[in-house]
């Protein structure tokens, strides 16, 4: 439901980075947020923030939102397969968030999302915000090389967070609020040379580029920097992540006057 506030259809908004499994604490922070009374108007996600948002849409509470993927692995999410545009498919994937999402329509939703892919073919940002909520949903996640890019209309995407990881400036011209929460802090510690540590570490550089004029956008940037010592992946530390999230949100909303937003 749109809410006539001011010259702007939206009171307040809330971006969502990508992360990975790292977009967990999202959910954290909506936790917190919700217990001091704020809930979104409309939220833009992307890749990991997109999963959140469009849970979060239609109707999962945050805690329920991590016990989704509390016990789901990497590897019963996506399936080893030889080379051909990706190292891994990303159906298992789309077959759970197809079975687990009770919208089938952006339309559906209880809050209007709007969600960010990367047209892999023009190389170009997209927004999607209507129709068909899984397919647009799985291209947000598609991150390149390792999962095949998802094909919409013949077109194929890839990973919203390639040109867009943090989609403030998606939202920020119709909210007179706007939270920012990033999952995707980057801190340059030790790595292994591997495929998906490389791939990571890539990507979170690339992140880190795209994203500094979003976060200027903000008028309240939720960002918890211990998140930058997590990788993408780590599926197993779900629950603790989720719980970072909110600690940090907690923190920083006792530290701000937020009266405003809770009328």
């Amino acid at each position: 439901m749109i809410t006539e506030t001011g010259n702007k259809p939206y009171k307040i908004g809330i971006t969502l980075s990508g992360g990975g499994i790292k977009g967990l604490c999202h959910a954290g922070v909506l936790k917190a947020l919700e217990e001091v009374g704020i809930k979104p108007d409309v939220i833009s996600g992307v890749s990991a923030g997109a999963v959140v948002a469009a849970l979060y849409a239609d109707g999962y509470t945050p805690n329920e939102i991590a016990s989704l993927f509390e016990d789901v692995s990497f590897r019963k999410m996506t399936q080893l397969q030889l080379p051909n545009g990706g190292i891994f498919s990303i159906k298992s994937f789309e077959r759970f968030m197809a079975k687990t999402l009770r919208s089938k329509t952006f339309e559906q939703l209880n809050i209007p999302i709007h969600i960010v892919a990367t047209n892999l073919d023009k190389g170009m940002s997209v927004e999607f915000s209507k129709g068909i909520l899984i397919h647009p949903l799985v291209a947000s996640c598609s991150v390149p090389v390792l999962f095949i890019p998802k094909k919409i209309k013949g077109i194929n995407y890839v990973d919203g967070g390639v040109l867009k990881n943090f989609p403030v400036t998606t939202i920020r011209p119709y909210c007179n609020y706007l939270i920012g929460i990033n999952a995707s802090p980057l801190v340059a510690d030790d790595y292994k040379l591997s495929i998906l540590n490389v791939a990571q570490r890539t990507y979170h550089f690339m992140f880190k580029a795209n994203i500094l004029h979003d976060k200027e956008l903000c008028d309240l940037l939720i960002e918890p920097i211990d998140m930058g010592h997590y990788d993408m992946f780590d599926i197993e530390k779900g629950r603790e992540i989720f719980d970072l999230g909110y600690e940090s949100a907690k923190a920083i909303l006792n530290s701000q006057d937020i009266s405003h937003l809770t009328s």
